[in-house]
């Protein structure tokens, strides 16, 4: 079956760009597209689109906010969205994360780096791209000492606490599975695990908990970061 995407960007000539991009991949089909978030919300709501790909900067409802709108913490059926972005507003980019976007993905993006963005998005995983996974660890850093980790995370086995620290570097699970010395499958296994018992929907989140929640101090591992971000490989 084909991974059905709603393509929302306020400009035609960049949805133009990637309705051509797409429709060459015999796997994908281009279900709809927005001009703005409350357009995209109203299309996905009726749509069900496998991935969304949200635009940030966006007139009326900006891409944060359709993202809570689709995904959010409170949205009892999300939908899984990729956040398309120039990059230019670190604020923005964190406040769609927290939202409940399933992966980050920039602009200058090669369309190989697109089409695998949406394919891991809609199996149900996470990506981020690495430059975005710099910039969220060096905000973290800015924000000061981290607090002390939670008692939630005693539900965690050693290796399990590992991979959260992995998670939160940004490796892949075939770069985890090497460090660990482990098949990919078990590496799956320990990160199912660890968002079962920690409640966290995917990855992205795993992310952000971790750097939330002391789990790892900004800077540990840096030079971690893979050239395919926080993906599932």
């Amino acid at each position: 079956m084909s991974i059905r995407v709603l393509l929302v960007d306020d400009q035609d000539l960049v949805r133009s760009g990637l309705r051509l991009v797409l429709q060459t991949e015999p796997d994908i089909e281009v279900v709809g597209e927005a001009r703005d978030g409350a357009e995209a919300v109203r299309l996905a709501v009726g749509l069900r689109p496998d991935v969304t790909v949200m635009d940030v900067r966006m007139p009326l409802v900006d891409g944060v906010e359709a993202t809570r709108k689709l995904a959010g913490p409170d949205v009892a059926d999300p939908l899984p969205v990729l956040v398309l972005t120039t990059f230019d507003d670190d604020e923005l980019v964190f406040e769609a994360l927290r939202a409940g976007a399933r992966g980050f993905l920039l602009k200058h993006a090669s369309p190989e780096q697109l089409v695998e963005a949406i394919r891991v998005v809609a199996a149900g995983e996470g990506i981020v791209a690495p430059a975005v996974t710099r910039r969220l660890i060096e905000a973290f850093a800015a924000g000061g000492p981290p607090p002390s980790p939670p008692a939630e995370l005693d539900r965690l086995s050693e290796r399990e606490r590992v991979v959260l620290g992995l998670l939160a570097r940004g490796l892949t699970n075939a770069e985890m599975a090497a460090e660990l010395f482990v098949e990919t499958s078990t590496v799956k296994t320990h990160v199912g695990n660890v968002l079962a018992k920690l409640g966290l929907r995917d990855r992205i989140q795993a992310v952000i908990y971790a750097y939330d929640m002391g789990v790892v101090a900004p800077g540990q591992g840096g030079g971690g970061l893979s050239s395919g971000g926080a993906g599932t490989r």
